[in-house]
């Protein structure tokens, strides 16, 4: 998302860099290319008149014209003024009452069902609730048993009502039921139309006044544009929403939607779905989609997703192997399938700053670790902890077991060497997993009070 659109605005920038002499002329000129850009990446146009016109008062002001670097201070407050129109500030959910109600709303194929899901899991693993999905779709075909497989896939439970064509009532009854089995959280999934029609709207509205809950989502593809906003505009004039979910950010939309949807509906965007995986959730920061749209990467994400892997124990045992030089392929295959929990390795890549623009063209392969598993589960247990053994026919034996080359086998070990040996000097100097990790703890909470 936002490729086309952070091209576009880098232009905007070195034209406005290029310049001998910074005028306002020059700057004008570069916030009308910048308008562009933002409607050709879909953004209502009101939206981008406001925010070029607010963009050019506080650069006059600030004396963009004079600074030493006027290029750069006119990227930090475009940078400012897109996250302020974003939203700012990350707004949470409200989790009140018992049991929480969250209740879903949005057109179908929109990503209710499956955001569902994905937003029971976050809450059961983050915040350690035992939701309750509903199941209140009851028109669209396979939609009940597609909030099964997702719940059976995570560990919910879901509460049904076979053959029962009432979806106010079951989402009353499945509160119902959530209260009298000390449930501490319900979502309830609702049924979507093609179009917005009255009839639709009248149900949910009615499902709201049946439940009273507590947050109220809407959800919409982000690669509809500006029929998200104008969607969006409809379901708050009825429910008076809580906030936004954006789907499908991991597809080719040029995220118009998520620029305009905040300064039109004035609701908060709470959530953004990124890939089919049911980890593919995450908080909507709007300074960190700032600085994505600006090419500055998002570091603080990539932490946090660190993090989520990370067990405090397991790395205070391997700071240990890695002093004593006793780093071993069980060991590396663990890194591997902590790296690949963490989810698309090129949207990991593109947090990193300078990265995501040099990689855009550059095919990553989500399955690029395969051939390292193949050949490192072709190795025998204790080959796997003493990688010294590995010569002569144990590579080739390796090499044959996994369907590779004998030169991959021994590419492999010359590559794990170099790796272990970089990681032994690096924690004789007085790191460590364990330590680094606290140290990007400290780092982020550092960047979030600046």
């Amino acid at each position: 998302m936002f490729e086309k659109l952070s091209d576009r605005l880098e232009r905007s920038f070195k034209l406005l860099k290029g310049q001998g002499r910074i005028t306002e002329i020059n700057v004008a000129e570069t916030l009308k290319d910048v308008r562009r850009a933002l409607i050709d990446a879909d953004v209502n146009y009101k939206v981008a008149k406001t925010f070029t016109d607010t963009v050019k008062q506080k650069a006059l002001g600030q004396n963009v014209i004079n600074a030493i670097k006027p290029g750069e201070l006119m990227v930090k407050i475009v940078h400012d003024e897109l996250a302020s129109l974003m939203g700012g500030e990350p707004v949470p959910l409200k989790l009140s009452g018992k049991p929480s109600i969250i209740l879903m709303s949005g057109l179908q194929g929109s990503g209710k069902t499956t955001f569902t899901g994905k937003l029971a899991k976050k809450l059961k693993e983050e915040k350690r609730m035992r939701p309750l999905l509903v199941a209140g779709d009851v028109y669209r075909p396979a939609a009940i048993d597609q909030l099964k497989v997702l719940a059976e896939s995570i560990g919910v439970d879901v509460y049904t009502e076979d053959g029962v064509k009432d979806p106010v009532g079951i989402a009353k009854r499945g509160v119902d039921y959530a209260r009298n089995h000390a449930y501490d959280l319900v979502i309830i999934d609702t049924a979507g139309r093609l179009a917005v029609d009255e009839q639709m709207m009248d149900e949910i509205e009615a499902i709201k006044n049946a439940v009273n809950p507590g947050e109220i989502l809407f959800v919409v593809d982000a690669m509809t544009g500006q029929d998200a906003v104008n969607t969006a505009k409809t379901f708050n004039e009825r429910l008076d929403f809580d906030g936004v979910v954006l789907t499908k950010l991991d597809g080719d939309t040029r995220g118009g939607a998520a620029l305009s949807i905040r300064s039109v509906v004035e609701k908060p965007i709470k959530f953004v779905g990124t890939g089919e995986r049911l980890d593919g959730i995450d908080v909507f920061y709007p300074a960190r989609m700032a600085d994505r749209i600006l090419g500055m990467g998002d570091i603080v994400s990539l932490v946090e997703k660190a993090q989520q892997q990370y067990d405090e124990k397991e790395a205070e045992e391997l700071a240990k192997k890695l002093r004593k030089n006793q780093f071993t392929f069980n060991d590396f295959l663990k890194q591997i399938n902590q790296i690949k929990k963490m989810g698309n390795l090129k949207d990991l890549a593109a947090m990193i700053p300078g990265v995501g623009k040099a990689i855009k063209d550059v095919d990553i392969d989500n399955d690029a670790f395969k051939g390292i598993e193949a050949i490192i589960m072709s190795m025998t247990p204790y080959e796997r902890e003493h990688p010294e053994v590995i010569r002569g026919t144990r590579v080739q034996r390796i090499a044959k077991g996994s369907g590779s080359a004998v030169q991959d086998v021994n590419r492999l070990l010359k590559q794990f060497d170099q790796i272990r040996k970089m990681m032994h000097q690096v924690s004789t100097m007085g790191s460590n997993p364990a330590a680094m990790m606290r140290n990007m703890r400290q780092a982020k909470a550092m960047q979030r009070r600046k």
